[in-house]
């Protein structure tokens, strides 16, 4: 029963409205909000810019053709949402590429500092938090939607390089998160059992105590920090209890053997990787990840696409070199059918406890930090959501005119049920959150 009917309710029986609180949880009344379906969200990454003319269809409304970049998904074209038109207005600091990847889900300047990028200044990490972890954070602060790890980082192929250039999620300003691009390392945070678990307790009493006497004899700002690492033992602390009481919905995937994490293998590294974010939903275990395959300027030879020249060289190459151009097509395709992979898992995933699928309640976003690799612009940056329970209309192309891309993540926030007024840099979120509906 929606706020509307249940003053009318309230009118009719001529009671207080005073007493409406009390009469909410009654359920023979019909006054309880329903419930928010289970919701999730992924977000996909890929890098060096898009070939726009094999990636952008022609046509606006639900009647769109798919162009070759994006045809593996044409078994779902009533599921996706291509938003054309959104830019990175982002600036400041760094070169197109760091702030095209450390901006592109924060939406804020990246802080001074002494990574020298291009011929651009110099920067530092994002000065603000990122919006997968912002709506994570909004699920974990709520007893319905809390699960045991909040969010998974899992990458393919990102170097152990740490830099604006490798990093898109950040927890808070100055707090890149590190995406695990080991599988192996990833199974044992998910599933590796904790060995001697009372000493590591007995070690998380000590430390709290400690923090507790120190905290007594430091400035403010350290204080500040303080509390930072106190909030990590409480999350270890989580981590333990939930670990010793979750139920397994589904068995964890099992694993090829002795994958080295090394380019050739990134095929196999991502359908690793792919398995086990699919079964981490399954469990509940988080409802929010992130799928960031190399990093910006990443220079990953597709060998097994029979293509040895590195992909951010090939993205430099002029339009004119049509060998490149079919190069890169061929790159953004093979990408496009990772994320089919993905797709087609939790479409074939029946919802835990509910009716439908997996996707019905996933909304998965595909995108890139440059629309175009040999211009380096940050407009048109390549959106394409999939999947459903967020409430936007999809089986639509939409062209939004340079739109601060801002406004896609206070849709997404709000979707989540999350009311931000703005999210990253507020001038940029003049207009409020896009209309996806």
């Amino acid at each position: 029963m929606n706020p509307l009917h249940r003053r009318e309710f309230v009118r009719r029986l001529g009671l207080s409205a005073a007493s409406l609180p009390f009469l909410l949880g009654l359920p023979s009344l019909g006054l309880a909000a329903p419930a928010r379906p289970r919701q999730r969200l992924i977000v996909m990454f890929s890098p060096n810019g898009t070939i726009p003319a094999a990636y952008w269809p022609d046509e606006l409304g639900a009647q769109f053709k798919l162009k070759e970049i994006l045809a593996p998904l044409a078994a779902y074209q009533d599921r996706l949402l291509i938003l054309r038109g959104l830019s990175n207005k982002v600036r400041g600091d760094g070169d197109g590429h760091m702030r095209g990847m450390s901006c592109l889900l924060t939406g804020i300047e990246l802080f001074p500092g002494n990574i020298q990028g291009g011929s651009d200044s110099p920067a530092g990490w994002a000065s603000g938090i990122s919006i997968d972890q912002e709506i994570k954070d909004f699920f974990q602060s709520r007893p319905e939607t809390r699960t045991r790890f909040g969010s998974l980082e899992f990458g393919v192929g990102v170097t152990d390089r740490a830099d604006p250039w490798t990093r898109m999620s950040y927890a808070g300003p100055n707090r890149p998160v590190a995406p695990i691009s080991d599988p192996y390392q990833m199974y044992q945070k998910l599933y590796g059992q904790l060995k001697d678990k009372e000493d590591l307790r007995s070690v998380l009493d000590a430390v709290r105590d400690d923090l507790k006497k120190v905290g007594k004899l430091i400035s403010v700002e350290d204080r500040r920090l303080l509390a930072e690492h106190e909030a990590l033992v409480r999350q270890m602390e989580n981590e333990i209890a939930a670990a010793g009481t979750q139920k397994l919905r589904a068995a964890p995937p099992v694993l090829e053997t002795g994958i080295a994490d090394q380019n050739d293998n990134v095929p196999r590294l991502s359908r690793m990787q792919i398995d086990l974010l699919v079964n981490s939903f399954v469990n509940d275990m988080v409802r929010v990840a992130t799928l960031q395959f190399t990093k910006s300027v990443g220079m990953a030879k597709m060998n097994w696409l029979d293509i040895t020249d590195g992909h951010h060289t090939l993205s430099h190459e002029p339009d004119k070199n049509e060998a490149a151009v079919a190069k890169l097509t061929k790159i953004n395709t093979w990408f496009c059918g990772e994320l089919r992979y993905l797709v087609d898992k939790l479409a074939r995933t029946p919802e835990p406890g509910a009716p439908g699928t997996m996707l019905d309640n996933t909304l998965i976003i595909w995108t890139n930090e440059l629309g175009k690799g040999n211009s380096h612009t940050l407009d048109n940056l390549p959106f394409v959501l999939v999947g459903g329970g967020w409430g936007f209309r999809m089986g639509r192309s939409l062209d939004f005119q340079k739109t601060a891309h801002n406004r896609l993540h206070l849709a997404l926030a709000h979707g989540a049920g999350h009311r931000l007024e703005t999210f990253g840099k507020a001038a940029l979120c003049e207009g409020g959150p896009l209309n996806l509906a």
